[in-house]
């Protein structure tokens, strides 16, 4: 925001807290616009998308006859990805291994609804438990570093998830991303470097990190979007963007079947991300998460814009809890709370500062964008 007047959008949350976010003569955001230029026409949440997602279906069933499972799904005990098991199973009549990476920060409420959909929906689950040590190193070197990219958890979920997939020869892989509630993605400066970037990962963790990561997945994005992809055939599917999903009716729906239970906010299953999203990110960085997640949910008409204004104009959870939460996060990492204040209190850092491949990977990004496979906005 250094240099340019406070502006928010006149029909979303979004912000200057964004510094590349465009507006046009009335205060309208690039984001809106993108989203009735180029989301919503090509978003089919009616009878078309139910016929097509009903032949991709036959398509996965196909391809995985005689297996013991015909895709997968990554788990995390979250509203997304527990929707995306249900619809896998009881609508689409597919055959989802459930896929789980516990990286050492899962809430209780995650853990059990993980557990419930397995009993409910009887489908197996195979849980992959991260070198903790590794981990460990891996996030101490990232807060060394000072950039704002710091769930470094999701490297490993993804890159278990594909290798695990690659290994037993899995084709489909499902995910619980969506357009309902993620058309308006974070920004870079929030910390949501796009992909897994290999080159990054590897210097931070060169000049920071304290022990070799011999065991931690690590799968670069080039890997995934090219061989995974065109050499493999592993394909990604994304089932909820071809029904109706609405959050308020999809947490009523999953306590009901399943006694899921839901959380303050989104990615608030795992403990350090719900620490990154409203203590370290808003407070180190000015870069509020909720303002994407509310944008959102603003442009697919399940929230007013005056409502997101309440929301944000208070932090998510109180300051005692908070600072408990830093506290916690400390110990669990081996920093000392003082030595963590100091990283804390220390000069913020981009990714552009490390070796990179973000100019390769923002040439895909476009690539991808100018081919409609891709129709969010990147920064």
């Amino acid at each position: 925001m250094e240099n340019r007047t406070y502006q928010i959008c006149t029909k979303t949350i979004m912000d200057t807290s964004d510094s590349d976010i465009k507006f046009d003569e009335e205060g309208i955001s690039d984001y809106y616009h993108n989203f009735y230029k180029n989301i919503l026409p090509n978003w089919k949440t009616d009878i078309n998308g139910s016929v097509e997602i009903l032949r991709i279906a036959e398509e996965i069933k196909k391809a995985g006859k005689g297996k013991s499972f015909d895709c997968i799904i990554g788990v995390s005990g979250g509203m997304d990805s527990s929707y995306a098991a249900y619809i896998a199973k009881e609508k689409l009549g597919l055959r989802p291994l459930l896929f789980h990476v516990d990286a050492g920060w899962n809430t209780h409420h995650a853990v059990e609804n993980i557990e419930r959909l397995v009993d409910k929906l009887n489908l197996d689950l195979h849980t992959e438990v991260i070198n903790w040590e590794e981990m460990k190193s891996l996030h101490r070197s990232f807060l060394k570093a000072q950039v704002p990219d710091q769930d470094v958890q999701d490297i490993v979920f993804f890159s278990a998830l594909y290798q695990f997939s690659k290994k037993h020869k899995v084709k489909h892989v499902l995910t619980g991303s969506n357009i309902s509630t993620e058309c308006v993605r974070e920004p870079e400066a929030w910390g949501a470097y796009v992909g897994i970037d290999k080159m990054l990962i590897n210097d931070i963790h060169r000049r920071f990190g304290e022990r070799p990561l011999k065991t931690l997945p690590m799968v670069d994005i080039l890997s995934y979007k090219i061989y995974y992809k065109y050499l493999l055939g592993m394909q990604v599917v994304k089932p909820l963007d071809y029904f109706p999903y609405i959050k308020a009716d999809v947490e009523r729906e999953l306590e009901q079947r399943f006694g899921w239970q839901r959380f303050q906010h989104k990615h608030h299953e795992s403990r350090f991300t719900r620490f990154l999203e409203s203590y370290w990110l808003p407070q180190k960085f000015g870069a509020d998460r909720r303002r994407a997640h509310f944008s959102s949910l603003i442009l697919t008409g399940q929230m007013t814009r005056e409502e997101a204004l309440a929301k944000v104009a208070k932090p998510e959870l109180d300051a005692v809890f908070l600072e408990q939460e830093f506290e916690y996060v400390a110990h669990k990492l081996d920093f000392t709370v003082e030595e963590l204040r100091t990283i804390f209190n220390g000069e913020n850092k981009k990714c552009t500062d490390y070796k990179n491949k973000r100019n390769i990977i923002r040439f895909g990004t476009k690539a991808m964008q100018f081919l409609g496979i891709e129709k969010r906005v990147f920064r």
